[in-house]
């Protein structure tokens, strides 16, 4: 019996042990972990520091898909990127609020409150671009969501493919195709912003930085939008105007980021009307995401026009980016290995 009791306390000291072993091999390996995103946020850039694409997040509070775009920026050895995020004044990212190191403390500090359909959210990517032309080393401007409500962007392929092929095209990708719906033109506008410039597209646009610094130094279009939109018309319909003008052949007037719009087939009354649609976990599949790489062009009705994708000059897929998901469709798709990332 003293030595089956015996036996029975070395059996739990020996559980204790490997249990604390493996608690300090997780500190050191997070903490290894955390060491290198720190350095890739604060050390200086090395003489060959190659140009960054900034990812300008939209949030509320906590980052939901944090996860998969941890997994995405793994991948990166070259400190070719920097995250710069926008949520509620005083929310902080750090161990508490987010699981990824590469979003600590990558919160801009002089966020607003942010209101849909409201200038408000303009004001906001304003923000964002502003922190983000600091560092002189940025030269792509991002935008993604990732909300609170948990339907949010992800990437479709890994870093270094979402790199070369927006680094490879010297223009910004601005949705941009006329708005034919009455009732979103407000006419105090003119002569500011007068009808035929009126122009209608995603808000999710990657910007040049020619293109990201004549956005926050616009003091002509931006005090319209704050004195006449109020929730009658979308902030997504603003960014075409003050950076269209001019530089036409500097835009390629799509996005990077696939929305579903389709839904006038659908028998789900949650899915029908003009909002995109949110892919949950039972439509988290590799032939939905199949099917989204496999689009080359996009049709824009009130233009008859066709805008056939290309990347370095040869045909290819329209989008690396996508939205709406909620956490477990997105989980489901990044356990699956689909996403490539």
């Amino acid at each position: 019996m003293k030595r089956r009791a015996s036996q029975g306390r070395w059996g739990r000291k020996m559980v204790l042990i490997l249990m604390l072993c493996f608690c300090i091999g997780s500190l050191v390996m997070l903490q290894k972990q955390y060491i290198r995103v720190l350095d890739l946020e604060t050390a200086s850039p090395p003489d060959n520091q190659k140009p960054r694409i900034a990812f300008l997040f939209i949030a509320r509070n906590r980052l939901p898909l944090d996860m998969v775009w941890d997994a995405f920026f793994r991948g990166e050895k070259e400190g070719r990127f920097l995250i710069y995020v926008h949520s509620r004044p005083g929310f902080v990212l750090n161990r508490v609020t987010t699981s990824s190191l590469y979003f600590h403390g990558r919160q801009v500090n002089n966020s607003i409150q942010v209101d849909w359909g409201e200038s408000s959210m303009l004001e906001a990517e304003r923000i964002l671009l502003r922190n983000a032309l600091m560092d002189p080393f940025n030269e792509r401007f991002v935008f993604l969501s990732d909300r609170l409500d948990l339907q949010s962007c992800i990437p479709l392929y890994n870093f270094s493919y979402t790199y070369d092929y927006i680094m490879s095209t010297p223009t910004s990708f601005i949705d941009s195709f006329a708005d034919t719906k009455e009732g979103r033109y407000n006419p105090r506008m003119n002569p500011i912003i007068p009808v035929y410039n009126w122009r209608k597209g995603s808000q999710w646009a990657v910007l040049i930085r020619k293109h990201a610094e004549v956005v926050i130094n616009d003091h002509a279009v931006f005090p319209e939008f704050q004195k006449h939109c109020r929730r009658r018309s979308l902030p997504e319909f603003w960014r075409d105007h003050p950076i269209q003008k001019g530089f036409e052949g500097e835009i390629t007037r799509r996005s990077l980021t696939h929305t579903s719009w389709d839904l006038s087939s659908s028998r789900d009354r949650q899915r029908r009307g003009w909002h995109p649609v949110t892919y949950k976990l039972s439509d988290a599949t590799p032939s939905l995401i199949k099917s989204i790489k496999d689009i080359d062009n996009i049709y824009y009705e009130t233009e008859y026009r066709r805008e056939w994708c290309t990347s370095r000059g040869r045909p290819s897929t329209c989008f690396l980016f996508a939205r709406k998901f909620t956490r477990s469709a997105a989980l489901r798709l990044l356990n699956m290995s689909i996403l490539a990332i």
